[in-house]
């Protein structure tokens, strides 16, 4: 997929996320946020500008977030982004109610809505990680700008092809028919275990 489907499924699969925000004291909080709309650019959503939440959107710049669907962990996909958050004022809040219908119930009146500002998130990276499916699948992307992130193990030229890391791959996702050995970094869990397993130190950590 690219980086626009996993923004939709966001938005229109998942819809209410839980976020991450960081206070004055430089501890985490988080809330539950509907994301309401998304492009190419990125992710669109909406807060009151009385709530601590807007204080720290902008004095942060900044919002992570997480979204699990499914009705068990082995039948569950989920999504994760960060990125730089922007103010855009009230300008987008009409077309985002109007996407958003249930708002109105909330904000009835638009003298209520004065009260919402909307912000968009941007310039960010995210991850994709699917437990349905077998071996599992997992993705990174980015959008806004931003270059996709490389995380994971990775095994380096110091391999000598002993396939120890083989034996601990709880996803067998390590390819043996060349050196060095390869992760199959699409089903690869993070785990660790070829890191810790390796007698010769040929796996890193990117």
């Amino acid at each position: 997929m690219e980086a626009k489907d996993y923004l939709d499924y966001i938005v229109n699969v998942l819809h209410t996320v839980i976020v991450a925000t960081v206070d004055d004291e430089g501890l985490p909080v988080t809330a539950a946020i509907d994301m309401m709309d998304c492009d190419e650019g990125g992710l669109y959503f909406l807060t009151a500008k009385g709530k601590g939440f807007y204080d720290r959107l902008v004095k942060r710049g900044f919002l992570s977030l997480t979204g699990v669907q499914g009705d068990s962990t082995m039948r569950s996909a989920a999504v994760s982004v960060r990125g730089k958050v922007r103010e855009l004022g009230f300008e987008r809040i009409p077309e985002l109610v109007a996407k958003n219908p249930y708002m109105g119930e909330i904000y009835p009146t638009e003298p209520a809505m004065q009260a919402l500002t909307a912000f968009q998130l941007y310039e960010g990276s995210g991850e994709w990680f699917d437990l349905s499916k077998k071996p599992i699948e997992r993705a990174s992307f980015s959008f806004g700008g931003k270059a996709v992130p490389k995380e994971g193990y990775v095994i380096t030229q110091a391999c000598i092809g002993c396939g120890s890391c083989v034996a601990v791959c709880p996803q067998d996702c390590i390819g043996t028919s060349r050196l060095p050995y390869e992760i199959e970094q699409a089903h690869c869990l993070h785990c660790g275990n070829c890191r810790a397993a390796c007698p010769n130190g040929a796996v890193i950590r990117r």
